[in-house]
C-alpha cells in the first residue's frame, strides 16, 4: 500500500504540516512536511497484512496507522504528541473521530525522559561534533609504535626517535625488527628491550605488522642483557583507535551541505539540531509548567539567531543546561501522572475502531 491508496482508498483520519511550519521556525527554504493518520481496510487489520507506517521515499510525507498512533502516544513519543497537538492552521483534514484523542491524556511525567532524555542525547552528539571539528584526526593512521616510549633516566622518550637516533653508529639507527621484548612481572605495559644486530636469534621484533593491537614478546636466551625498558601505552592507543574509526566514520557519513553550512558560520556544531534541541527542551519546560504542550514557539527570532549559527557553542550549551535544570525542578513539582492512562486510551482506540468497521 502506498500514499496515494490511502486518500484513493478515503482510510485518511488525519493530515497536518508538521516540522519547521508547525512550529513557526520555517524559512525560504525550508521543506513542507506532512504528517497524518490513517486506518487499515477491515480485512487487512484482522488479516495478515497489517501495515503500522506509510512514507514516501525522502520520509517527507509519513503516516501512522492508528493503533500504532495511539501506542506511541502512550509512550509519549515526541514528535506523535506534537502531530496530535498540531496548530489549527496547520491541520489540513482531521475526521471527527480524531477528536476523541486528546493531548491531555496522554501528557505525563514520562516526557522528561522522551522530549530532554532526546535533547540531552543531542546535547552529547553536539559536544562529539564540536570535539571532532576542533581536533581533526589525521588520514594516516598511526601504529602501535606511536605508543611506545623508552625510559631514558627520569624521562622518556618516543620510541621511534630513540631507535634512529640509538648511539650505536648504524646509519639510520636500529630496526623494530630485529628488536626483542620480555614482559617484566608485576608491571603493566613495561618491557624489557634486547637487540639482535645480526638477526639470527628470532626475535620477533616490537611488531610483527603496522596494523597490530599489540607488541609481540619473544623469547630471549638468559644469558642476553637489555639495551633498554619501553613502556607501551595501551590505554591511549585503544583510546586513539576508537577516535579514529569515529572521526573517519563521521567524515564518511555526514552531510556535507550542513557540514559546509556550519563551517562558514564557524561556531563549531551542528547549528539546525541544537536549534531543534533548545526548542524541544523548550517544549518539555512547557510541559510541565503548564501542562500542555505548545506547538509554535514564542521565541522564533533566538532559535533562528542559533540556526544561523550567530550564537556560540558555550553560549548555546549554557542555555541547554540551564533548560535542562529548570525541568528537573518543575518535575519534581508537577501534578501530571507518571504516566498515561493506558486503559482509558485503549478503550478510546477501541471505541475509535469500532465505529471504522460498523
Amino acid at each position: 500500500m502506498i500514499i496515494q491508496d490511502l486518500k484513493n482508498k478515503k482510510l485518511l483520519l488525519f493530515e497536518a504540516i508538521s516540522g519547521s511550519r508547525a512550529f513557526g521556525l520555517a524559512t525560504e527554504n525550508s521543506d513542507t512536511d506532512i504528517r497524518g493518520v490513517y486506518y487499515l481496510p477491515k480485512e487487512d487489520f484482522f488479516g495478515l497484512n497489517y501495515i503500522p507506517q506509510i512514507s514516501n521515499e525522502t520520509n517527507d510525507i509519513t503516516y501512522y496507522e492508528i493503533g500504532r498512533f495511539v501506542e506511541l502516544l502512550q509512550k509519549n513519543n515526541p514528535n506523535i504528541l506534537e502531530i496530535l497537538a498540531s496548530p489549527e492552521d496547520c491541520i489540513q483534514y482531521k475526521h471527527p473521530l480524531m477528536d476523541l484523542l486528546k493531548t491531555e491524556d496522554f501528557l505525563s511525567k514520562l516526557c522528561k525522559d522522551t522530549f530532554a532524555g532526546y535533547a540531552v542525547s543531542q546535547i552529547k552528539k553536539a559536544k562529539g561534533l564540536n570535539k571532532k571539528i576542533l581536533n581533526p584526526i589525521d588520514k594516516e593512521r598511526k601504529s602501535i609504535l606511536d605508543f611506545c616510549f623508552i625510559l631514558e633516566g627520569q624521562n622518556s622518550i618516543p620510541l621511534k626517535k630513540w631507535l634512529y637516533k640509538f648511539l650505536s653508529g648504524k646509519r639510520g639507527g636500529l630496526s623494530q625488527k630485529n628488536c626483542g621484548l620480555i614482559n617484566i612481572d608485576h608491571t603493566k605495559g613495561m618491557f624489557a628491550l634486547f637487540y639482535d644486530e645480526s638477526g639470527t636469534l628470532g626475535y620477533k621484533g616490537i611488531i610483527q605488522n603496522e596494523e597490530a593491537n599489540q607488541v609481540c614478546v619473544s623469547s630471549i636466551p638468559k644469558d642476553e642483557k637489555p639495551i633498554a625498558y619501553l613502556f607501551c601505552n595501551l590505554d591511549a592507543y585503544s583510546v586513539y583507535c576508537k577516535d579514529y574509526r569515529e572521526y573517519w566514520k563521521w567524515v564518511a557519513e555526514r552531510n556535507e551541505d550542513r557540514y559546509n553550512v556550519n563551517q562558514t558560520h564557524g561556531q563549531n556544531y551542528d547549528s539546525k539540531n541544537m536549534m531543534h534541541t533548545i526548542r524541544l527542551l523548550q517544549s518539555c519546560e512547557q510541559i510541565f509548567k503548564n501542562n500542555t504542550l505548545q506547538i509554535r514557539v514564542d521565541n522564533r527570532e533566538e532559535l533562528l539567531d542559533i540556526k544561523a549559527g550567530h550564537q556560540s557553542y558555550e553560549t548555546v550549551m549554557k542555555k541547554a543546561e540551564g533548560l535542562i535544570q529548570s525541568i528537573e525542578d518543575l518535575y519534581s513539582t508537577s501534578h501530571l501522572p507518571e504516566y498515561p492512562d493506558v486503559e482509558k486510551t485503549t478503550k478510546t482506540l477501541i471505541k475509535i475502531r469500532e465505529t471504522l468497521y460498523q
